[in-house]
């Protein structure tokens, strides 16, 4: 199923971007963060967000990110975003020039939590696979497309009706960097019921 880009809506826009029915182009804006409160005591509501909107309990949402950062905490990836203190992301989020965070951050009622593993910082592209069933949720990467690794599997106290989701990109720092979306694709859910 093709994910149609014309049902986009901006959460808050971002520096630059470009549409197309093949590739999303995000330049972000220095100091834009998604995060609420969790040992940092900040909260920050202010990036970029390009969601589409369904209320189809069971599906799959696979997207593949190229990005250029340099700075750390840099960002882009795959969000389901419902309001200021429910979402959760995932994204590599660069660190130095030795290595990123591979990681998903799940909030629910204002409070962030946050999963990493490190992975090389010349690392600059990831496809991410998004699957719901109903309230529940599971992130996926995978380096080609084709291989899939488990990331996450979480709940979402307020996802279980009419959510949105799609992509972000952010510079927590001064800084700013290019995110490219593409092979964005919708459908059936590819996380199976469990049988225990």
């Amino acid at each position: 199923m093709k994910f149609d880009t014309n049902f986009l809506i901006w959460t808050r826009e971002p520096a630059s971007f470009t549409i197309s029915d093949e590739k999303i182009e995000i330049i972000t804006r220095p100091n834009t963060d998604l995060w609420q409160r969790t040992y940092y005591g900040f909260q920050n509501d202010n990036a970029p967000v390009l969601q589409t909107e369904t209320e189809e309990k069971f599906f799959s949402f696979t997207v593949r990110t190229d990005f250029e950062s340099k700075k750390r905490f840099d960002q882009c990836g795959v969000v389901m975003y419902l309001d200021s203190e429910n979402w959760l992301k995932a994204s590599i989020e660069y660190e130095n020039g030795v290595f990123s965070h591979l990681g998903s951050v799940v909030t629910n009622c204002g409070y962030s939590d946050w999963a990493t593993a490190e992975i090389p910082a010349s690392v600059n592209s990831m496809w991410y696979r998004l699957s719901r069933r109903e309230s529940d949720y599971l992130i996926e990467c995978s380096d080609d497309g084709k291989i899939f690794r488990q990331m996450r599997v979480c709940h979402l106290q307020k996802g279980g009706g009419k959510i949105r989701f799609g992509i972000y990109a952010c510079s927590p720092g001064d800084s700013s960097f290019r995110a490219t979306f593409t092979h964005m694709k919708m459908g059936e859910c590819e996380w199976k019921a469990w049988e225990g």
